[in-house]
């Protein structure tokens, strides 16, 4: 297990996921944060994945923070894999629909980011404000674990304690690959979904979602961006199994991946 300490940071940072290959929701996400130095960006993974321009997607991501923690799309990229890695159960929605944009993604992304993908910790630390900060991609026990805001008590704890039989103690965990931002307290530690870039949150809209970790603690914020134009990109790519419309209504194709009381 590849770890990462960035040091001591100070001011103002962003924490963000999923880019998804949606080259305009990261592009917005950069101009609305520039006064937040490269240094303080940090991205949680799965920086391509359904959209439709994996690599200057990529190359911006890379170029524009300081670290990008390895999400399970990084490592399957980076091993030239035949599937996401997102261990989807056979000929659920989720497992039909990743046959449509990985072999697009796979097709186009380049043997330098894939070297660069593959340079990626599974978990980065540092400090803020006296907090000792780790992020990940969804769990410790599994890359892809899928952790929401209502799993039980268990899987919080079982992933506490797998990140700290790693790292030691720390006080915020910060996380992605869900989709779905959200914060719960877990007594003495602060678990944070920062929540997705390249996808909106299921929720009837297209606003995507970012954190930005300031003095006070962890800030959720929306993000509004031209989703019409990453649906267009998308159309014309060819990659209209689904994901291309969630853009714009704001609702995934791909429910059977929720829990039962985050499913509309």
């Amino acid at each position: 297990m590849l770890i990462r300490d960035l040091g001591e940071l100070s001011g103002d940072v962003l924490l963000f996921g999923g880019p998804y290959s949606n080259l305009q929701a990261t592009q917005t996400l950069f101009q609305a944060t520039a006064q937040i130095p490269r240094s303080n960006r940090i991205c949680t993974g799965d920086v391509v994945a359904y959209c439709a321009d994996p690599v200057q997607t990529c190359d911006l991501v890379f170029a524009e923070t300081a670290c990008v923690v390895a999400g399970n799309c990084e490592q399957q990229l980076a091993m030239r894999a035949s599937d996401c890695g997102c261990g989807f159960d056979e000929n659920t929605a989720c497992d039909l629909l990743s046959r449509g944009w990985y072999p697009y993604a796979n097709a186009r992304v380049t043997d330098a980011q894939r070297a660069q993908m593959s340079n990626c910790p599974d978990i980065a630390t540092l400090t803020h404000c006296g907090r000792r900060v780790a992020v990940i991609h969804g769990g410790v026990t599994d890359i892809a674990r899928f952790v929401w805001s209502v799993s039980p008590d268990t899987v919080f704890a079982q992933e506490r304690a797998a990140l700290e039989a790693q790292i030691g103690a720390v006080d915020l965990i910060v996380t992605g690959h869900s989709g779905i931002a959200f914060s719960r307290d877990l007594g003495g530690c602060e678990w944070v979904n920062a929540g997705v870039i390249g996808m909106p949150p299921h929720n009837h809209s297209p606003a995507t979602e970012y954190a930005i970790l300031g003095d006070a603690g962890v800030i959720l914020h929306s993000l509004d961006y031209p989703a019409p134009k990453a649906r267009l990109a998308m159309e014309e790519a060819g990659l209209t199994q689904g994901y291309h419309a969630a853009l714009t209504t704001g609702v995934w194709p791909s429910e059977d991946v929720l829990p039962d009381t985050l499913r509309h």
